[in-house]
């Protein structure tokens, strides 16, 4: 029998990895190989999509055929669009036509498992074995949702960038799936070829003005997130956030710097950045080009990598061995809401793992972790702020959740929870249950104040 592989991608990152799972063998053979793109944008009528993606021939040229799966449930809109169960059969008989897959025994290849477009797709093709790859450090942390048995027992394996080698992914762990590791090298040759097939002028320019002779500086680069577009912080915070990384580079020495925008940012989000660039006397170049971290990393080397926890300061470090630090974790973090967010958990690996901008011995003095800090120190962490997370997904972790926090609760790692939350689950560090009804309580609220002006 037949075997078309169906892969779904919405981003030029997550289309690199699965170039790299590829080119590493990492897919059984099969007769056919699809793209499949999809468009999240809000305003994905008129928003270039990821065929529009600078250098996305040079990766597409992997695969027999692209195609657009917006087109396929216009006008509905794919972050939203979940197909009635009773419709499931007519819609597979449909696309097999459609797509020309007969009777091919089909299997699919999904970012996001949790959520349409990738769920909607899968029950779409009840049969389809599926594999999951990791599109960032969001993998790191629990499923999101609880998902159907029906679904998650189809589930072969999750794919996944070792960005923090020796820790294990908690995605899908709960069906047993094993998690596999994308080749580095294969991931960088990959980034390379995307390089190589970018025309970039701008970017150009910036190489050549920092690798002009004696004197020269690579720059610092600044990773925008747009951190207000999901509710984390306002938006005159996320300015702020840049001007910080402004102050912070030029705090280090740093007088060439280079801020990447996020795509979707508007350009008002770095302003104030480029007004505190020019009273500090640093040169920040702003770039308008949508290209990947990962090739500025290949063209222009730079001195330093700062972002707030993008995926890409782990990629900056781990695989390119560039110096990084993070800011604004701390405060993300102290206001990031619902509990469960799945910003969580690549929040917390960028403030456990990462320098802060603010400490420049500590930036200067940094090296990536290697496996063994990780098993000991960043495992337990994990898996605790993932069990409170999502501790009816995670239960059999409970345990462990409870033997890291007896033993490592401390006014270090007291910002990755919230008392509350604690409570709620009966864990170490939460108020016990039969003193529960103390923060309620107007004279225990009293005699606290009198017992703080008494000993101040």
């Amino acid at each position: 029998m037949n075997v078309t592989q169906i892969f779904l991608a919405s981003t030029l990152y997550g289309t690199a990895t699965l170039a790299a799972a590829l080119d590493a063998d990492l897919f059984p053979p099969a007769g056919r190989r699809i793209l499949l793109t999809s468009n999240h944008s809000v305003t994905a009528e008129i928003t270039p999509g990821l065929t529009a993606a600078p250098g996305f021939a040079a990766l597409s040229s992997r695969f027999d055929a692209v195609l657009d799966w917006n087109a396929v449930i216009a006008p509905q809109h794919p972050s939203t669009w979940s197909p009635r169960a009773e419709d499931v059969p007519l819609w597979e008989r449909q696309l097999r036509a459609s797509w020309d897959l007969g009777t091919d025994r089909v299997e699919l290849i999904v970012e996001s498992l949790q959520v349409p477009p990738a769920q909607s797709l899968c029950r779409l093709f009840p049969g389809a074995a599926i594999e999951v790859y990791a599109d960032g450090l969001m993998s790191y942390g629990p499923t999101r949702f609880r998902l159907d048995p029906a679904l998650g027992m189809r589930v072969r394996r999750v794919l996944h960038l070792d960005l923090v080698p020796g820790l294990e992914p908690l995605l899908l762990t709960e069906f047993g799936v094993r998690a596999e590791a994308i080749p580095a090298a294969a991931f960088l040759k990959v980034i390379g070829e995307l390089d190589a097939a970018v025309e970039t002028p701008e970017i150009e320019t910036l190489a050549l003005a920092t690798d002009s002779g004696p004197g020269s500086a690579a720059p610092a680069l600044l990773l925008g997130q747009y951190l207000s577009a999901l509710d984390l912080v306002p938006a005159a915070e996320e300015e702020e956030l840049h001007v910080e990384m402004v102050r912070g580079a030029h705090a280090l020495g740093h007088r060439e710097l280079v801020f990447k925008p996020h795509p979707s940012a508007p350009a008002a989000y770095s302003r104030r950045a480029e007004e505190e660039a020019e009273r500090l006397g640093v040169r920040l170049t702003v770039l308008s080009t949508p290209v990947l971290a990962e090739t500025l990393y290949e063209r222009l080397r730079p001195a330093l990598v700062v972002g707030c926890f993008s995926t890409g300061l782990l990629t900056a470090a781990t695989l390119y061995g560039l110096p990084v630090a993070r800011t604004g974790t701390g405060a993300v973090l102290a206001r990031l809401s619902p509990y469960p967010n799945s910003n969580r958990i690549p929040l917390v690996l960028a403030d456990a793992l990462l320098p802060d901008l603010a400490d420049p011995a500590a930036v200067r003095s940094w090296t990536p972790p290697g496996p063994e800090r990780v098993t000991a120190e960043l495992t337990g962490l994990l898996t605790a702020v993932g069990f409170t997370m999502q501790p009816k997904i995670l239960t059999e972790h409970r345990a462990e959740a409870e033997r890291w926090l007896t033993a490592h609760l401390t006014p270090d790692t007291w910002r990755y929870f919230t008392r509350r939350r604690l409570t709620t689950l009966g864990l170490p560090g939460g108020i016990p249950a039969q003193l529960s009804f103390l923060p309620r309580s107007r004279a225990a609220r009293r005699l606290a104040r009198l017992l703080r002006r008494a000993v101040g």
